[in-house]
C-alpha cells in the first residue's frame, strides 16, 4: 500500500511522506491531496475534481481551499513538484 511517482512515496498503512530519504510532515488533508494527486500521476485535476476527491464539497467558484493546500504541498514536496496547468487545473510531475 505504497503509491509511487518520481522520488515521492506516500505509505497509506502508515500515513507517512517522503520525499528521496526524507520524511515530509503532512496534515490529514494535505495527506488525502497527495494521495489524490498520486492516485492519478500526471493526469490535470480540476480544482472541482479535488474539492470533491478531498473535501468532499461541490464546486464553489470562491474558495481558495485548492489554492492554498497545493502552495502547501509545494512547500514541503518542492515548488516543482506540483504544476498549474492555466485554466485547466493541477497535475503531479514525476521526477
Amino acid at each position: 500500500h505504497v503509491l509511487v511517482v518520481g522520488d515521492i512515496q506516500l505509505d497509506l498503512r502508515a500515513r507517512r511522506a517522503t520525499v528521496g530519504d526524507s520524511t515530509v510532515d503532512l496534515t490529514a488533508r494535505e495527506f488525502s491531496l497527495l494521495e489524490t494527486f498520486m492516485r492519478h500521476p500526471g493526469q490535470v485535476l480540476t480544482r472541482e475534481q479535488l474539492l470533491s476527491h478531498v473535501w468532499g464539497y461541490f464546486f464553489d467558484p470562491q474558495t481558495n481551499l485548492v489554492n492554498v493546500y497545493v502552495g502547501a504541498l509545494r512547500k514541503k514536496l518542492g515548488d516543482d513538484a506540483i504544476e498549474t496547468v492555466r485554466g485547466a487545473g493541477y497535475r503531479l510531475r514525476a521526477k
